[in-house]
């Protein structure tokens, strides 16, 4: 079972065999593509569409959006103009501008940093999502 369907489980959602597929690419994307993958939909059709052809980019969506729904996936813009996705798990991003790379990153300070402001503010933090755009520093 991959990480999408332990969620989907742990949450309710019913998958069918075109969910699974979709949920199988999505959970092996970073494995096979790399740590920077955020696929937009149509790059996930294309690659779900290898598996099986038979599923629809109307599927993709649909799937996609009851995922993002669920708590399963997030949705980012990266201010990119295409919606792009990923398994939800705890970790920050650092676009550049210019190439338009995203570097994942975890802070521990950062993340009790959040926390501290939310309870200062007097809220306790439940969820958060970080996006830092910068231009890389020539050496």
């Amino acid at each position: 079972m991959n990480a999408i369907e332990e969620k989907c489980q742990k949450k309710g959602v019913r998958l069918t065999d075109q969910r699974k597929t979709i949920a199988k690419v999505l959970s092996e994307s970073k494995a096979v593509y790399g740590s920077k993958d955020h696929p937009d939909v149509d790059e996930l059709h294309k690659r779900v569409s290898s598996i099986d052809d038979k599923i629809s980019i109307a599927t993709v969506y649909r799937t996609v959006k009851l995922f993002e729904e669920a708590g399963i996936l997030v949705k980012h813009d990266f201010k990119a103009g295409k919606a792009r996705y990923e398994i939800n798990d705890d970790h920050n991003h650092l676009i550049d501008i210019n190439s338009g790379e995203i570097v994942e990153f975890v802070d521990k300070d950062i993340e009790e940093l959040q926390k501290k402001i939310a309870k200062k503010l007097g809220y306790n933090l439940v969820d958060h999502k970080l996006e830092l755009y910068g231009s890389k520093i020539k050496k």
